[in-house]
């Protein structure tokens, strides 16, 4: 048998390979970003959370009003934003172990304990986390406003402000300037446990209306209307504020 003319010879051309034929990649991915922003600004005596109530998936807008800040206790607010779904499942687990506190104990649980309760629910679930971005907001033992901040498997810090989601990027330069007096000449910069910090109320509400109507002008996962919380040694009072709705 000739093999040699079987052989190729120098001026056939090989065919191409069929791309259909080529190695694929499959993957899954279980998390989904549906947009929003939330922030949380701790006072001497009172804690302002809020959050815009735009839900989206890429420039599909969801629905106009999916909340995303969750009264816990007269005392407690949480505020989340990341994949829809695990932000509620994270809110419901929270409301869960405080009903199961309360009747154990026969006492409500203070802001501390939960934030404290809701770093090791972050972190039990470290191998596959929760996709969302929690701060929680209230008033401590003292009666001080109190923020704490999170990642995405539980590291806790309590902070003076703080805000996460889809404009944060825009709106934490902003709080760290306005807040927190940061990189300002002849200001201190203000500590979470600051007892003389000298921010009003009134003041942090027009901080916290024009971080969010700035934010919309830049980021299209921001929008609708704004749910602001206000906690003070009476309760929790929430506010709505309309915002860009394109």
């Amino acid at each position: 048998m000739d093999f040699a003319a079987l052989a190729p010879s120098a001026n056939s051309v090989m065919p191409s390979v069929h791309p259909t034929s080529q190695a694929k990649e499959a993957a899954f991915s279980p998390y989904e970003d549906h947009g929003g922003t939330n922030l949380a600004i701790a006072g001497a005596d009172f804690c302002v959370i809020a959050s815009d109530t735009r839900q989206s998936n890429g420039y599909h807008i969801n629905t106009r009003f999916a909340p995303k800040t969750f009264k816990l206790t007269d005392k407690t607010v949480l505020t989340t934003a990341g994949c829809q779904p695990d932000c509620n499942m994270v809110a419901t687990r929270v409301r869960q172990h405080i009903e199961w506190y309360k009747y154990t104990h026969n006492r409500s649980i203070s802001t501390a304990a939960i934030a404290q309760m809701l770093s090791i629910m972050l972190y039990q679930k470290r191998f596959f986390p929760y996709y969302d971005f929690n701060i929680l907001g209230g008033l401590d033992e003292e009666g001080r406003g109190a923020v704490y901040s999170y990642d995405s498997i539980g590291s806790m810090e309590r902070v003076p402000c703080q805000c996460c989601g889809s404009a944060s990027a825009l709106i934490q330069p902003f709080l760290d300037n306005q807040v927190r007096n940061k990189n300002q000449k002849g200001k201190e910069e203000v500590t979470a446990f600051d007892p003389v910090a000298k921010l009003s109320l009134e003041t942090t509400l027009k901080i916290v209306k024009d971080a969010f109507t700035s934010a919309t002008e830049r980021d299209i996962y921001t929008g609708d209307s704004l749910q602001i919380f206000i906690v003070t040694r009476d309760g929790v009072e929430e506010q709505r504020y309309p915002l860009k709705r394109d």
